[in-house]
């Protein structure tokens, strides 16, 4: 049991004024593995002020080398608990470690070190006319993390903060918290100066909406459901503070007549299910030519069939269960509705026989979608993969764009030329073609009810940075 009885603010570990705890379990053996505080508006109201001393005493006016070392301090500080927060994350998330190792907790290490490069290259004052154009920091930014990819979501919002010379008040998820505080003992470690990071662990209509709609609160950077995002934007409106909104997505990929299928069908599975499902940007609607629609359905079927299901600390393990109860219930009734609307039902669809305790759903493909189902439409943030036909180019993009969501999607075709032009049609914030990389300099966001603003890259400061022009 790994347990913390204190939240971390003004640089040093404290009491919450509460006495509520929040107990984690483990998705794999559904019993209690760790505890933290459940804090309460009164601790929000002292790590504001503290991150408000901090802001207006110290951070911002450092100079932006002062704040890169700080960043590349801390990166060191995480990259020393990587066995540590995949090990967590392997519980909270049900990842498996492979994965969590890499993408969950290497890849966040490396990203806040990214971050002192950002700020290094960036133009924060120009000439324009007659008027000095600076760039300054927004002040005190709330940041509210979801659990899919719990430090991977916290340093997309507080390294380009820190960078940028804003300070945080985090308030990390209820499944998930661990990463928060590995990350407030490494920033404590290296001495980071108080009140710049800000942890308060809790509920979300607690803690959470204290932080966004806190007096102190120059701007909110959150990233949750679509729900949840619009009682953000709200009490944010209300204060007339900056929002930035990563609400997920219901992303398409589509597979042109003329793209080789062996390939990218199979891409096109892997991308879905990665992190089991739970993650927002994944391809989950695959749109195939209606004459080769049993040839992907074939292929799909056979490279699920790869991805073995298993515990996630297993090395052999691709896909583990998922985070909690809640989840596992909500992609289940997702799949009875699926097929009561119809849909044909390929591979999986219910819960293992292997694995009758953790939160495992089987990895579930479906063909014969029409793209007005509730499956089509709506995020089910598990291992689900609906197969569309289509008849024409045009109607493929239409299709990729009939959707409340514009996160993410994939396009393939025989020519880069062919990929490229379908890919500018698709009304999305990310595209990849014919198997494209992620790429940690390009910014990810969304069109749509997917959100407000980019995270990740050089271009996400500008989030954290307000401009101010002299005239002179």
């Amino acid at each position: 049991m790994t347990v913390y009885d204190q939240i971390y603010y003004d640089g040093a570990w404290q009491a919450s004024t509460g006495t509520e705890v929040l107990e984690v379990l483990s998705s794999v053996t559904e019993a209690p593995f760790a505890r933290v505080p459940r804090g309460t508006p009164e601790d929000v109201d002292r790590a504001m002020a503290s991150a408000r001393r901090a802001f207006e005493g110290v951070w911002g006016q450092t100079s932006v080398e002062e704040r890169a070392v700080w960043l590349e301090k801390l990166s060191a500080a995480v990259k020393a608990r990587v066995p540590q927060i995949a090990e967590a994350i392997v519980h909270e998330v049900g990842t498996a470690l492979g994965f969590a190792t890499k993408v969950q907790a290497e890849f966040p290490a490396t990203m806040i070190g990214l971050n002192a490069t950002f700020i290094r290259e960036a133009t924060l004052e120009e000439e324009l006319g007659n008027s000095l154009i600076v760039r300054e920091p927004v002040g005190v930014v709330g940041a509210i993390t979801p659990w899919n990819y719990p430090l991977h979501q916290i340093v997309v919002k507080i390294a380009p903060a820190l960078a940028a010379g804003c300070t945080v008040v985090l308030k990390p998820a209820e499944v998930a918290p661990l990463s928060a505080f590995f990350l407030a003992e490494a920033a404590h470690e290296i001495g980071l100066p108080a009140g710049v990071l800000n942890i308060v662990s809790g509920s979300g209509r607690v803690v959470g909406e204290a932080i966004v709609a806190h007096p102190e609160a120059d701007m909110v950077s959150f990233t949750g459901s679509l729900q949840a995002g619009r009682r953000v934007g709200a009490l944010a409106g209300d204060g007339i503070k900056r929002v930035c909104l990563e609400l997920g997505g219901k992303s398409a990929f589509i597979v042109l007549d003329d793209a080789p299928f062996e390939k990218a069908v199979p891409a096109g599975v892997n991308h879905c299910m990665q992190n089991s499902g739970q993650t927002c940007s994944a391809w989950t609607r695959m749109l195939v030519p209606r004459s080769r629609h049993d040839e992907a359905v074939a292929l799909a079927t056979a490279q699920l069939a790869k991805l073995t299901l298993g515990d996630p600390t297993d090395g052999k393990t691709r896909l583990g269960p998922l985070a909690s109860a809640q989840a596992r219930d909500s992609v289940l009734a997702y799949i009875e509705q699926g097929k009561a609307e119809g849909a044909t039902l390929v591979a999986g669809g219910g819960r293992p026989a292997a694995f009758p305790t953790g939160y495992y759903v089987e990895p579930t493909i479906f063909a014969n979608v029409d793209n007005r189902m509730t499956i089509a439409q709506e995020e089910i943030f598990g291992p689900v993969l609906v197969i569309i036909p289509y008849d024409t180019e045009d109607e493929a993009v239409a299709m990729a764009n009939d959707s409340p969501y514009g996160l993410s999607g994939g396009v393939w075709a025989g020519t880069p030329e062919r990929a490229l032009a379908v890919a500018r049609r698709i009304r999305t914030g990310q595209v990849d073609i014919n198997g494209g990389r992620f790429n940690p300099l390009a910014p990810f966001g969304g069109y749509k009810k997917s959100g407000i603003g980019r995270e990740i890259g050089p271009l996400a400061l500008e989030d954290f940075l307000q401009f101010k022009a002299i005239q002179r």
